[in-house]
């Protein structure tokens, strides 16, 4: 489903590369989990993921096509959730919705489903005629979620979507996420919570100064180190900071 191949990205502010020269595959019915210390590199690779900025070098592939030579192909197949929830907030919860289907080209009856459904899972159903400035975080993340996933993608690209969630939500979305993996679709999703990444994901990737320093199974990644937790596999291969993501 993703393929990203000797992808290299530096920022002309102080010439040093947010991702340095990396490559990892995710495949279908994968959930991916993607950790690193704070400016490892990970929120720079997946704007590049999701076409918001461009590798200088190297390229980036979904489900069969290429970021740079089929952008919009690719981008429709993607499901973005930032970290961060900025939104329209003069528009009500619907109106949002609504604008985030007619981009996707949603027909009428696809979104009413998705809408109604999400909106119960949430219980989003109260407000969701309200402007969204009037949200609380925790149900602009929700509506950003539900927007994101609107047009059914089959790659879900989420970048720390539990932040501002509360536990009941949080749990609800990671359960959407193993229900996607499991009717052979992708999920790349980014975390800074170990223990999430550690009882969710069917792989990792850590990476640090903007290199993958590993991947693999939780299994793979212990090398012998049988009792190891995610946690101390990721002090051992991390160090301190970076400098940009």
């Amino acid at each position: 489903m993703i393929e990203i191949q000797n992808v290299t990205k530096t920022y002309s502010k102080n010439n040093k590369k947010a991702v340095d020269n990396l490559s990892l595959s995710v495949k279908g019915g994968e959930l991916f989990g993607f950790i690193g210390p704070n400016g490892a590199g990970k929120t720079t690779t997946i704007k590049m993921l999701t076409g918001v900025l461009k590798p200088d070098e190297g390229s980036i592939t979904m489900a069969g096509h290429r970021m740079d030579s089929e952008r919009l192909e690719a981008q429709r197949l993607i499901g973005f959730v930032p970290d961060g929830n900025d939104l329209y907030d003069r528009l009500s919860g619907m109106e949002y919705l609504n604008f985030m289907a007619d981009i996707y080209q949603v027909s009428a009856s696809r979104r009413k489903a998705h809408i109604e459904k999400y909106l119960h899972i949430f219980e989003l159903e109260d407000a969701i005629n309200s402007q969204v400035r009037t949200y609380s975080k925790g149900m602009k993340q929700k509506l950003v979620v539900i927007g994101a996933l609107i047009h059914n993608p089959p790659i879900w690209i989420l970048d720390e979507p539990l932040g501002g969630l509360d536990p009941r939500a949080a749990h609800l979305l990671k359960e959407e996420m193993i229900r996607h993996c499991n009717e052979g679709n992708t999920v790349f999703f980014s975390t800074h919570v170990l223990e999430v990444a550690e009882k969710l994901c069917t792989r990792i990737g850590v990476i640090d100064h903007g290199t993958l320093r590993a991947q693999g199974t939780l299994e793979e990644l212990r090398s012998g180190e049988k009792s190891a937790s995610l946690e101390d596999l990721f002090l051992q291969l991390t160090d301190d900071g970076g400098d940009n993501e």
